[in-house]
């Protein structure tokens, strides 16, 4: 489970802006991504530097961070101070095992083997939401009409895994709720989705949930489905070779198969912002949707996203946006680490040191 809120929740360890201001994170500051496939680095040599472009390196080639760590290390022209990490998995404090990837991360340990003064791990989809206000025009391409709004910022991104946060502005600070919605149930609307329904290769979960479509892996199963579905069989091994095929065939099944992820992504993205009343904005990152952005119909889109009644006015007032740079979550880690006073993260239970 990701972080979260209750009833019992101790707001006083983020209204202490003297204690925020004391959690430093020496430069140069090296911030990571690290996804079930790809880990991506940067280096911020100074506060307010532009990035330097890192390595990025493939997951599975390394037993754990600290490993990959060396190899970055190797090839950095500076020695970092600090590390700021996103990991796509639930964090508990200073840890977090990785949803697709066997590695498990301890920041103590990593701070203590790579002779780092300071650091800071967070969940993947917490940072991409801390990331949100320090996204520029050209990072983002507006689905549809996109007119920024007070009010919490919901952001969700399809890659490896499915990954969802919310960005809410508490006393100036930015706080962030991490999730793990992406493994709530999902279900079939209307004929196509009922008839291929059945056909989805649940694997060890046994149900059906939005990751099991909505993802990478995900492309490939529901691919799978639709041509079961007509008693065919699926030609691509890959979600690769399927969004390759897509392009070089518009209008093949493949290409089919891309622009029925867009109407279920935006049905799944309608329900999440009702969920966390998300009238500033749905914001889209993520390895998978930037590469098939071409096969979504801008109107059907908003159609799948608004058709909430009785919300339906107020789904239509929510803009819909998709980050179309790679690494922007690498520069919110590092806004982090210019201004942490500025977002309110229990640094006393979560900074390495």
């Amino acid at each position: 489970m990701g972080l979260g809120l209750s009833r019992r929740t101790n707001w006083s360890k983020f209204a202490n802006h003297e204690s925020l201001a004391r959690v430093k994170f020496p430069f140069p500051v090296l911030v990571c991504d690290i996804g079930g496939t790809n880990v991506r680095f940067a280096l911020a040599p100074a506060s307010g530097a532009p990035l330097e472009a890192g390595p990025h390196l493939k997951t599975k080639n390394f037993a754990g961070l600290e490993d990959a760590l060396a190899t970055v290390f190797e090839r950095l022209g500076a020695k970092p101070r600090s590390l700021i990490a996103c990991a796509a998995g639930p964090v508990s404090g200073r840890a977090v095992n990785l949803t697709n990837a066997d590695w498990t991360i301890d920041g103590a340990e990593v701070a203590a083997k790579a002779g780092l003064d300071q650091g800071l791990l967070l969940n993947d989809f917490e940072a991409q939401a801390f990331s949100l206000p320090v996204l520029e025009p050209g990072w983002v391409q507006p689905i549809g009409a996109f007119a920024p709004r007070p009010g919490t910022q919901l952001i969700m991104g399809l890659g490896t895994g499915l990954g969802v946060a919310a960005l809410l502005e508490i006393e100036t600070r930015h706080f962030v709720l991490a999730s793990e919605a992406g493994h709530m149930g999902f279900g079939p609307l209307g004929a196509e989705e009922t008839a291929l329904w059945p056909h989805l290769d649940t694997g060890s979960l046994g149900r059906v949930c939005a990751e099991t479509i909505l993802s990478g892996p995900g492309l490939m199963r529901l691919h799978q489905a639709r041509c079961m579905a007509a008693g065919e069989a699926a030609a691509e091994s890959s979600e690769i070779a399927l969004i390759e095929r897509a392009h070089t065939q518009p209008r093949g099944a493949e290409a089919a198969t891309l622009r029925l992820c867009w109407a279920l992504t935006a049905r799944f993205a309608g329900d999440l912002a009702l969920a966390f009343l998300a009238k500033g904005s749905v914001t889209f990152s993520g390895g998978i949707l930037p590469r098939i952005v071409e096969f979504c119909d801008l109107e059907k889109f908003r159609a799948a996203f608004e058709n909430k009644a009785p919300y339906g006015e107020m789904m239509r007032a929510i803009g819909t946006r998709l980050i179309v740079s790679e690494d922007a979550v690498l520069s919110g880690m590092a806004a982090i680490a210019a201004a942490p006073q500025n977002f309110a993260i229990d640094y006393a239970n979560r900074a390495w040191r």
